[in-house]
């Protein structure tokens, strides 16, 4: 059975692993380890904004709204 992602916990996750390496008192094999957890949760969470924005897509479509203009990026 695969556990759902908690986006918002992989978030955190994500946030404390930066500064953590931020600080720069983690040896080489533990930034490695670090960065690697990182890499990983980035991609859950990339995968979850996916999934959201495609539930998101279906939901309007059925509603017979659709709306094709980006959003502004900051």
């Amino acid at each position: 059975m695969t556990k759902k992602f908690d986006f918002n916990k992989g978030l955190s996750e994500l946030e404390a692993i930066v500064n953590t390496m931020e600080s720069g008192d983690l040896s080489l094999e533990d930034s490695l380890a670090y960065f690697s957890k990182g890499v990983e949760l980035t991609k859950s969470c990339q995968s979850a904004l996916d999934q959201a924005s495609q539930k998101i897509s279906k939901l309007t479509e059925q509603d017979g709204f659709v709306n094709e203009v980006p959003f502004e990026e900051s």
